[in-house]
């Protein structure tokens, strides 16, 4: 008898799962060493013990700037020409670098700049071209000084953002503090507040990642608050549906970018975005 009629007759019967099972811990085992070694070299020439950073895989940049140019309308290849142009920002790596090196929690830091799911954010905020951008959840301001240079870039454009935590905001440094205003303080008290309410929000990014409650209460808040044809961005859409669900019973559309990081045990986050409804035959 061939081993193929072989493999056949056994594939059909009682012995399959016993006779697969080596071919199948050859994989697991496979896989487990790879990621063995990408944490074993992370261990040793990284710092960072919460927020890790990371650059994302090339086919992973290919599909954000797809998910880009599908939420803000936006021709693709002018996406890809903003992913680039963040890339070569020299001045915006070097002010984040001196900040990561000279900021209070620089021991456990990297001081390699690694832009991660950010990169996404800038390509946004070029595309819509936003006049008032609002963030909740600054951490060290790498997110802010990013959608600031990219108003910058843009010649319009002011953030305010916020943070519960006092140490926060550390890489909100010259030239990109021009166009920021960062308040330390609770997330829905910012939003009701004067520094929030003065003009519509025309792009919002929730951020905090506290708990599922609460990223609910902030859409909540800000819902009013919101220009028309506001675009709605969000970390945690990974791991719970409150945008979803927003977008949904604000007759919005809604998508996820998953993030694949290059050469990191991490799997990552993403972005999750709500724009404004399209037109549906």
């Amino acid at each position: 008898m061939q081993s193929s009629e072989l493999a056949r007759r056994i594939a059909a019967s009682q012995l399959a799962h016993y006779a697969a099972f080596p071919g199948r811990l050859a994989k697991v085992a496979r896989h487990n060493a790879r990621v063995a070694k990408q944490t074993a070299s992370w261990l040793v020439r990284s710092r960072e013990y919460v927020h890790y950073t990371y650059d994302l895989e090339p086919l992973n940049m290919e599909h954000l700037a797809w998910f880009v140019s599908t939420v803000t309308g936006t021709r693709v290849d002018v996406v890809r020409g903003y992913l680039t142009e963040l890339r070569d920002d020299a001045e915006l790596r070097r002010t984040i670098a001196d900040g990561l090196a000279a900021g209070p929690r620089s021991a456990i830091t990297d001081r390699v700049v690694r832009y991660g799911r950010r990169v996404g954010w800038y390509a946004i905020v070029r595309a819509l071209r936003p006049e008032f951008v609002v963030e909740t959840g600054t951490n060290r301001g790498m997110g802010s000084a990013v959608i600031a240079a990219a108003m910058m870039r843009n010649g319009r454009g002011r953030l305010a953002t916020v943070d519960i935590d006092d140490r926060s905001g550390e890489l909100i440094l010259p030239p990109y503090d021009r166009v920021i205003e960062h308040v330390v303080g609770d997330s829905l008290e910012f939003l009701a507040s004067p520094v929030v309410r003065s003009r519509p929000i025309d792009l919002l990014f929730v951020d905090t990642g506290y708990t599922p409650e609460h990223e609910r209460a902030e859409l909540a808040a800000a819902t009013p608050l919101l220009a028309p044809g506001a675009v709605v961005v969000a970390t945690k859409t990974y791991c719970w549906p409150e945008l979803s669900r927003w977008a949904e019973e604000q007759q919005r559309e809604f998508l996820h970018f998953n993030e694949k990081p290059h050469d990191h045990w991490y799997r990552g986050v993403g972005i999750g975005a709500s724009f404004p409804a399209l037109v549906r035959a």
